[in-house]
Order: C-alpha cells, then structure tokens, then sequence
C-alpha cells in the first residue's frame, strides 16, 4: 500500500489526519503520543504537511521501525522509532493507533514515508 495523506493541525495544537471512509469518531484520528511530535519536525511552522506513506521501501523514504505492537485493551497499534529524519538523528518513539490497521491492513513492520512538496 502506498498512499498520500493529508495531516493538519488545529487552532488548539492538536494534529489529525484526515482520512476519507473513515466510520469511527473523529478522536481516533488524532495524531499523539510522539505522532504529533513528528509532525511538528516535518511540517516546520505549516499546519499541515502531505505523507506519502507506504509499507514497502520506495526512493528517499523515511523510515519508521516498529518495536512493540500494543493489545488492544492498552489502545492497540503500534509503538514505532524514527531512528533519523533528513540524516539527523532524532530517536523519536512514537505510538500509532489501531487507525493503523486500517490504513495498512495490518500493522507494518517498516513504514517508510516522504514529505510531498
């Protein structure tokens, strides 16, 4: 699966993604736990920034590695390290939620992905 999505940040600081076919509330498609923090380092001052995302590697992608897939009664998803971002290190630890499944039909091992200019 290789995808673009669309992440924004509202007045209140909080980032989601926007995610057409979505059935769940919206609060599941906010971005926490180190997810919003890494989108603060790719956006730079925007209040959005366009992903590509996918589960297999493509040219100058990013990479997120999984450490810990989460039970469903502690939230589900994933717990996920961004080793580095544009060659510098950042060793950022990051939870994506069970919304992941849904976007990947599983829960990746890698995510590599790419700010869209």
């Amino acid at each position: 699966m290789t995808q673009n999505f669309r992440f924004y940040k509202e007045l209140n600081g909080r980032w989601y993604v926007e995610l057409p076919g979505w059935k769940g509330p919206k609060e599941d498609l906010e971005m926490v736990q180190g997810a919003d923090t890494m989108l603060d380092l790719i956006s730079g001052t925007a209040n959005e920034c366009l992903l590509k995302l996918s589960d297999v590697p493509f040219d100058h992608a990013e990479l997120l590695d999984l450490e810990h897939a989460r039970e469903l009664n502690l939230g589900g998803g994933g717990d996920y390290l961004l080793h580095k971002y544009e060659g510098e290190t950042t060793l950022l630890r990051l939870w994506l939620c069970e919304v992941t499944n849904f976007v990947f039909k599983g829960l990746p091992e890698r995510i590599y992905f790419k700010k869209v200019q």
